[in-house]
């Protein structure tokens, strides 16, 4: 009989780091779990995205709404060959539990962890429910970086392996505090972050002066977020709802004139996208219950289907 200790074990490679390590131009996309126990309409969303997408982030109670955790979810993904990014938010587990799932992403092959302080409770569905916070974002990517290194968050060795995890974390370049954005990003990049996705992105030139001051210099891959609107009225809703965010009106008068609105929205899309193409190494694609149409915004924004 071969002794356990000799087996082979399978490496999970992550397809998107490798494709970040490569220098390719990465382009990621989101997806919701279901508020529910059927996961199907998530999954038919994200199989519509293989081939055109390196990986698909599963969101971790995104805007502190209850939906399926986010590692049941990612998992489901990478049993069908789909690349996930697992969102793992501070908001609702102290660092047990947050070493707890990240040592069973790493056993079940998820490799992309996107390491999130989480949205305030008040904001969501379940307004009674109580905050945790134990760790932020910043502190996390250290305990990831520690468990990397084969230590758990007393600094005591881990006798089961170390795990191989890829880090990545939040910006918004359209933060209003200059100098709070770049001491932000640079505690990150000084914490263990392997890449970045933003916010949503409504000021390019805002954008450009974060590549340019900010993360110039920086060996991480940047990806712009770019928003599916869908009408005049749901870009309003983000000015009034979203933090820092601020559709210019031009966008909207486009939109409330378009004889198609969501047609139009596909068409602002794609042209963000050549635009970030220019600033940045990628792009990470939000259309909330649209997924579907992301592969249609990058045909038209000249983004080719990915070879493996």
């Amino acid at each position: 009989m071969v002794p356990t200790d000799s087996l082979q074990r399978p490496s999970f490679e992550s397809q998107f780091q490798k494709a970040a390590q490569a220098g390719k131009f990465l382009v990621t996309a989101e997806v919701m779990p279901p508020k529910g126990g059927n996961p199907d309409h998530m999954i038919s969303m994200a199989q519509k995205l293989k081939g055109r997408v390196h990986a698909v982030n599963i969101t971790d109670g995104s805007r502190a709404v209850m939906r399926m955790s986010s590692l049941a979810a990612a998992a489901l993904l990478k049993q069908r060959g789909i690349e996930p990014i697992c969102q793992m938010a501070c908001r609702d587990r102290n660092r047990i539990a947050l070493q707890a799932d990240l040592l069973g992403a790493h056993a079940l092959g998820i490799r992309n962890i996107l390491a999130l302080t989480g949205d305030p409770v008040k904001a969501g569905d379940n307004t009674d429910a109580r905050s945790v916070f134990d760790l932020e974002s910043v502190r996390l990517l250290k305990l990831i970086r520690q468990l990397n290194c084969g230590l758990d968050a007393q600094e005591r060795p881990l006798p089961d392996q170390p795990t191989n995890l890829f880090a990545g974390a939040a910006i918004d370049p359209q933060c209003r505090s200059w100098s709070g954005l770049q001491r932000r990003f640079e505690k990150k990049v000084e914490a263990g972050a392997q890449f970045f996705q933003s916010q949503l992105i409504a000021d390019f030139e805002r954008l450009e002066k974060f590549m340019d001051q900010v993360a110039v210099g920086c060996d991480r891959p940047i990806l712009a977020g770019i928003f599916l609107l869908k009408s005049a009225k749901n870009a309003q809703f983000i000015n009034r709802n979203v933090p820092g965010v601020q559709i210019p009106d031009s966008i909207i008068e486009r939109l409330a004139k378009a004889a198609d609105p969501l047609q139009e929205g596909i068409c602002i899309a794609a042209e963000q996208i050549k635009a970030a193409r220019e600033l940045c190494h990628g792009v990470h694609m939000m259309a909330i219950r649209r997924e579907d149409l992301i592969p249609q915004i990058l045909d038209l924004a000249d983004i080719s289907p990915i070879l493996d």
